[in-house]
């Protein structure tokens, strides 16, 4: 983690509302012999009883299912945008040139579910990403023999997570013109370079 406090949100919901955002995450851990494991799953994120909660689920017998099982200490990684940043932008050239983007680190416990909660899991993935009750795709219109059929291929887990951290890395260590001409740069390339300066230029009041 990067940690520098200049890189930081200093409003908690806004890190969660970044990370419920971007909910496909890179899910990350060790097995019994720490060796490490990772995959890529989408989450979701819940708040019970004043904790956060990470649920999901991923394929059987994979080495990270492996894994988990072995040593549930694991890390979710929410990214966002990211772009390289000329250091010919600055007001001061002679220095190096970066890379601004945005993450948030999110460090739990997972367990495994049972069969309803795989069976719940899975409608609330395919009713929230499909987001059209009449598109024919959603869970309640896939066969019982289907779904039950592929169930036994997957698993459920939960994760309560123990620690948030989080890198808004968006040029904040810069004096207030080299900012605003990184901005106006990375808007005119589109794609994440866009995304990264319309982010910084909607939070230059926090920097300046």
């Amino acid at each position: 983690m990067y940690n520098l406090s200049y890189f930081k949100e200093q409003d908690p919901a806004e890190v969660i509302a970044f990370a419920k955002a971007h909910p496909f995450v890179f899910l990350s851990g060790c097995d019994a012999e720490n060796k490490p494991v990772a995959t890529q799953v989408p989450v979701f994120i819940d708040e019970k009883e004043g904790k956060l909660f990470l649920s999901g689920h991923i394929m059987k017998k994979t080495d990270h299912h492996l894994a988990f099982e072995q040593n549930p200490n694991v890390l979710a990684v929410f990214t966002g945008a990211h772009t390289y940043v000329s250091a010919s932008w600055y007001e001061d050239k002679r220095q190096g040139s970066t890379w601004n983007y945005t993450s948030v680190h999110a460090k739990g416990l997972i367990r495994f579910l049972d069969h309803q909660a795989l069976l719940d899991v899975l409608q609330r993935t395919t009713d929230h990403f499909e987001n059209n009750p009449y598109s024919g795709a959603n869970f309640k219109d896939l066969s019982e023999e289907y779904v039950e059929k592929m169930a036994k291929a997957i698993v459920a887990f939960e994760i309560e997570v123990t620690a948030v951290d989080h890198v808004f890395k968006l040029s904040q260590n810069r004096d207030e013109k080299s900012y605003d001409n990184i901005t106006g740069k990375l808007k005119e390339q589109g794609g994440d370079a866009e995304v990264i300066g319309k982010m910084m230029q909607a939070r230059k009041g926090k920097v300046f």
